[in-house]
């Protein structure tokens, strides 16, 4: 599972938005609005990364 930090995201929208791009690439997503990061499960990291910079989220990996 992929674990990437998203710390524009701020809101029950942005959470929403998120969720919405990441759905069709990835098996299974879930999201954490309070720490700001998102797990991703199916999916490349850089199909992940590039999914939300289109949508206005820049996101990078935590390792």
């Amino acid at each position: 599972m992929t674990t990437l930090s998203v710390p524009d995201m701020t809101c029950g929208h942005c959470k929403a938005s998120v969720e919405a791009a990441l759905a069709p690439l990835a098996a299974k997503v879930e999201v954490d609005l309070a720490t700001r990061q998102v797990r991703a499960e199916g999916a490349p990291t850089a199909a992940l990364v590039a999914a939300l910079a289109e949508i206005g989220f820049p996101a990078s990996e935590l390792t």
